[in-house]
């Protein structure tokens, strides 16, 4: 098994055992990306020299006796819109070409500190608003390992192809509404979005401001990989509180236990919208894995206020945006701002300061149904999108494209407006070879329950990847 193959686990356990170098690792590593980028155009900067001369070190360290942490010498590539010390965060567009790090974001840098070796920066859409589809004006289209003609999803795709075909084995991407779990459901991968405070975070700053409390709230980074193990050791590694994140709650990785059997809610569906027959599949799947594995698995109604809460996330998102809007939209390219104006044109209009109030007041109400509900249901088994892989920039095409786009990732909006957590784990493949997906959602600051169960779905069906795009 090349090493490029091997899990973070297995890689770090390695290094830290003498077993292989961290330089071997890196290297081969580089050369994956050599084969493969060119054909998937998932890493956008490559960090090589930096990347093997942070190896070397870890290997002196290594000689000297010295310990190392437990993710020593595991590339890890990092999205497009975070920031690496020295590297420009370009956000996939030329007007941020030379828009250089001072530092390393919060997450960055506490993997780093654990021994992990950024490799590079990873695309995704161009100031993360042309889209779901990883196309940046920089950089281009990043292509499916498993079939071009799909979506890799986003707004973390980069990371997820990256992850999926063997460039490395974690990415760090953030979500606000499904952009870790949606490439990790596309690309046959595993990915975490922490409950919110439960990682210090970076707020990508553009200018000298803090951004607005949408931005503040529904924003979380979440780590991307092939393995439950994996993401388990990136949750313990990126936890924690940081005075740069006031935000940041010290809450601990792990729960008291639950009274088993664990309720689990089974909601194929949610609002009733309509699901396609092969992810209402994979659900059923992954319901069987659980219960096997000693869950009370209940298939229920739906979720709490499920509409009420998908609008209000958009409308209370469309308020604090709109402002912004014409300066921001100049960013984007030709084409660009085109996924942004459909989804304003079915928006409701922006809020006043008393329609603002109430937008909070019923935010507060979502998230105490939720906690009652996750109080009953300690878990929630739904799908990361409604529908199979779909065509790229297929929100961006016209009104219909959007809100069927829209509509396909709504438990992960709602999910994410109320600020739970949530795993996205790979079920198998359907009849057209496509991954298939489900999402593991459960109470605020339990992690711990959603891996555990991720796993029984893990232990069920597999790993799907790493995939060679090639064959």
């Amino acid at each position: 098994m090349p090493l490029w193959s091997k899990p973070a686990t297995e890689i770090a356990a390695a290094v830290r055992a003498g077993e292989v170098s961290a330089l071997d690792v890196m290297d081969s590593h580089l050369a994956r990306i050599a084969e493969v980028n060119p054909h998937l155009n998932a890493v956008t900067q490559l960090l090589a020299d930096r990347a093997r001369a942070d190896a070397q070190d870890i290997d002196r360290r290594r000689a000297a006796g010295e310990e190392l942490g437990p993710l020593a010498g595991v590339p890890f590539t990092v999205k497009e819109s975070t920031p690496i010390a020295g590297v420009p965060t370009t956000f996939g567009t030329p007007h941020f070409r030379d828009h250089v790090a001072a530092a390393d974001a919060v997450p960055v840098g506490r993997l780093r500190a654990a021994g992990a070796i950024p490799i590079g920066h990873s695309n995704m859409p161009t100031m993360i608003l042309a889209g779901m589809h990883p196309r940046s004006v920089l950089y281009g289209d990043t292509r499916n390992p498993w079939d071009p003609r799909r979506t890799p999803g986003g707004t973390s795709g980069g990371d997820g192809v990256a992850v999926a075909a063997g460039m490395a084995p974690l990415g760090l991407g953030n979500d606000s509404g499904g952009s870790v779990r949606i490439p990790a459901s596309f690309c046959g991968i595993a990915a975490l979005n922490p409950t919110f405070g439960r990682f210090p975070a970076d707020q990508r700053l553009i200018g000298p401001d803090d951004p607005g409390p949408a931005s503040q709230v529904l924003v979380t980074d979440g780590p991307l990989a092939r393995t439950v193990a994996d993401l388990r050791l990136a949750y313990e590694t990126l936890a924690g509180t940081d005075p740069r994140d006031p935000r940041a709650v010290p809450a601990p990785l792990y729960g008291e236990p639950l009274t088993a059997p664990i309720k689990v809610a089974v909601v194929a569906d949610p609002g009733g919208h309509g699901v396609h027959p092969t992810v209402r599949r994979a659900i059923a799947d992954a319901a069987d894995a659980l219960h096997d594995a000693g869950y009370d698995v209940r298939e229920v109604p739906d979720v709490p206020r499920m509409d009420e809460a998908y609008d209000t996330y958009h409308r209370l998102c469309a308020t604090e945006f709109a402002p912004n809007w014409p300066a921001v939209r100049q960013l984007l390219g030709e084409g660009g701002d085109r996924f942004i104006e459909l989804t304003m044109r079915s928006a409701p209009p922006s809020a006043d300061a008393a329609g603002l109030i109430r937008l909070m007041s019923t935010w507060m109400s979502v998230r105490r149904a939720w906690a009652e509900f996750l109080h009953e249901y300690p878990l929630l088994l739904g799908p990361v999108f409604t529908e199979p892989p779909v065509e790229p920039r297929l929100e961006s095409r016209d009104q219909e494209g959007r809100d069927r786009v829209a509509f396909g990732r709504r438990l992960c909006s709602v999910s994410s407006f109320v600020g739970v957590p949530g795993v996205a784990i790979p079920t198998g493949l359907d009849a057209d070879g496509l991954p298939t997906g489900v999402q593991l959602v459960g109470r605020a600051f339990r992690e711990d329950l959603c891996l555990a169960a991720a796993q029984a779905v893990e232990d069920r069906f597999g790993t799907l990847t790493p995939i060679d795009p090639r064959a």
